[in-house]
């Protein structure tokens, strides 16, 4: 059964094309060796103004600490993260890229950047700027809720 309502239809076609984006995406990745929640982590890192703590990062990239821990025990392992404690809480670990780190980094932005080429490429750009307006508002009345 398909959605009816033009909310329906909207949520639908959120959460569908969030998913496949994610999945096209994940499948470029494939060939640096590390996990979904590994690249994301990565990337959220780099991205970061100051070292994300263990916590921060397994809420960005939507996994439970656990398996947040788990991924930066092997990010750590094969010397692409370290986790350093931090200057105020001796509790919180802070997660820091190695130079090995940030190529990859480099190769996941790249790759990224070819894909939001290739595919948001052929959307016209006032049909895109339009999608982008919908989209940060419906953030904004999310965080407002």
């Amino acid at each position: 059964m398909s959605p009816q309502t033009p909310e329906e239809r909207f949520s639908y076609a959120l959460h569908n094309a969030w998913r496949m984006w994610r999945g096209a995406l994940d499948k470029r990745m494939k060939d640096l060796g590390v996990s979904q929640a590994g690249w994301l982590a990565i990337a959220y890192t780099a991205k970061a103004e100051a070292p994300p703590s263990q916590s921060e990062l397994a809420a960005l990239v939507q996994v439970e600490a656990a398996t947040m821990v788990a991924t930066l025990d092997r990010l750590e392992k094969a010397g692409l993260v370290e986790r350093v404690t931090s200057e105020t809480d001796r509790r919180v670990k802070r997660v820091i890229l190695t130079e090995a780190g940030t190529a990859i980094y480099n190769k996941v932005r790249h790759k990224a950047d070819a894909m939001r080429g290739e595919i948001l490429g052929q959307i016209a750009p006032e049909k895109l700027a339009a999608a982008t307006d919908v989209l940060q508002q419906l953030q904004t009345l999310i965080e407002n809720s």
